[in-house]
């Protein structure tokens, strides 16, 4: 991919190059126009953080095969300074709010109501020791490792990414759930760590709606009585529950709690999993018996969603997994060398440029012209693995969106010949469960 390649996917975005110019003298990146452009520091440090390892040595050796103009790696270590690092940040968050052109017609799908189903999830990414301080992460007599914690807020409905923030690992889920705006008729899928009495009462004051995982340990009371009850002894009871409690709060916020057992397979694999992240620690008996149900609570009434669609509906929250899981392995996110602070920050903003560029522009309107003609739907991990190694693509199928006219051009066509789902007979993939929920 050229620079030129590069600035005219900004322009999808309603994003023209003037704007990006400006926006690196307001931070002080650039100050006075020498041999380093913005554009071109941007285009180079992006296209080599994606395929690896980024060193000063390698963003150097691509500015010059793209400007022909030959600079040294000690000047583009000059350049990575706390206000290179506000220029990127801008640049992502101009990226997240950027609207691309719609080359095909959107059918509305959502017989719930929902404006948006807001994901909101975290993944690590190992550092190195040098960052320690800064970051933190997992310490003993014998060693320790640095890692940062990023925190993601993906809306299911639009496919775009809502914010992102790079946190020290130290900084749990629960300390980050203020982070996520919440506007009335969205649905959040938040998995245990998220789990806070003041989250689930700011969406029913919101006017939203919530599904969580159930915290082994959240206090319950009965719906009537008001008397704390047993979760664990109503499943044994009853193997399978749905109904409405209260919250152990000074309003006795009523909530429903829906569970249903799971097999053998799955309950033993989710101990096992336990075990092993609770390194040095013992999980509870009651924490293992409860592994042998899903357990939710939400504030979706029994009218509006009966137990097995909201089991459903939180299945969902699987779609930033698999981002994260595209991230990881297309993207390199996990690649981090022995790297300065400022320069950790702008590489991983580079991939999420990078990957924002590809989901937001392409894969959406691609995805849904596929399935109109082959009937088929693209996987998110094919397609950032196929664009990240084949990024002259990109422009080709940026063209034939345009030029869209009833038939699909060849560089689509290679999309949907190999970056789309198998066909399998029992298990479906995202977008057929997605469909069968909301129409």
């Amino acid at each position: 991919m050229r620079k030129e390649d590069f600035v005219n996917l900004f322009k999808t975005l309603n994003i023209n190059d003037k704007e990006l110019l400006e926006l690196a003298h307001d931070t002080g990146f650039i100050q006075r126009t020498r041999k380093i452009d913005s554009l071109d520091f941007m285009y180079s440090l992006t296209l080599e953080s994606t395929h690896g390892i980024a060193s000063y040595n390698d963003i150097a050796i691509s500015f010059e095969n793209e400007s022909e103009v030959s600079i040294s790696r000690q000047a583009i270590w000059k350049k990575v300074t706390e206000s290179c690092v506000d220029y990127f940040k801008f640049v992502l968050a101009m990226v997240i709010l950027g609207k691309a052109k719609k080359y095909y017609k959107e059918a509305e799908v959502n017989k719930y109501k929902f404006k948006r189903i807001l994901i909101q999830d975290s993944t690590i990414v190992r550092l190195p020791k040098r960052l320690y301080e800064l970051f933190s992460g997992v310490s003993n007599a014998h060693s320790s490792v640095c890692h940062a914690r990023i925190q993601g807020i993906y809306d299911l409905i639009s496919g775009r990414f809502i914010s992102f923030t790079i946190n020290p690992y130290s900084k749990n889920d629960q300390a980050c759930v203020s982070y996520m705006r919440i506007e009335k008729d969205d649905l959040t899928l938040r998995d245990r760590g998220y789990l806070t009495m003041d989250e689930i009462k700011r969406h029913l004051q919101t006017g939203a709606h919530c599904i969580y995982r159930y915290k082994t340990g959240t206090q319950l009371l009965d719906y009537h009585t008001k008397k704390p009850i047993t979760i664990l002894d109503t499943l044994r009871k009853d193997c399978t529950i749905d109904l409405m409690v209260r919250l152990n709060d000074k309003e006795k916020t009523a909530v429903r709690i829906v569970a249903k057992p799971v097999d053998q397979e799955t309950a033993d694999n989710r101990r096992r999993k336990a075990k092993k992240e609770m390194k040095g620690h013992h999980p509870s008996k009651q924490f293992l018996q409860l592994q042998s149900w899903s357990v939710f609570i939400t504030t979706i009434p029994p009218d509006q969603a009966d137990a097995n669609t909201l089991i459903e509906l939180y299945a969902l929250r699987w779609r930033i997994e698999i981002i994260f899981k595209s991230w990881k392995s297309n993207l390199h996110f996990d690649s981090i060398h022995n790297v300065s602070h400022n320069q950790f920050f702008i590489i991983i903003m580079a991939r999420m440029i990078m990957f924002l560029l590809i989901t937001q522009i392409i894969y959406k309107p691609c995805n849904t012209l596929i399935y109109n003609h082959m009937n088929k739907s693209i996987s998110i991990l094919k397609i950032t693995k196929y664009l990240s190694r084949n990024p002259h693509k990109i422009i080709n199928i940026l063209n034939e969106l345009k030029n869209y006219s009833g038939e699909l051009g060849q560089s689509i066509k290679a999309l949907g010949l190999y970056c789309t789902y198998e066909k399998r007979k029992k298990r479906q993939n995202f977008d057929q469960k997605l469909c069968n929920l909301f129409t």
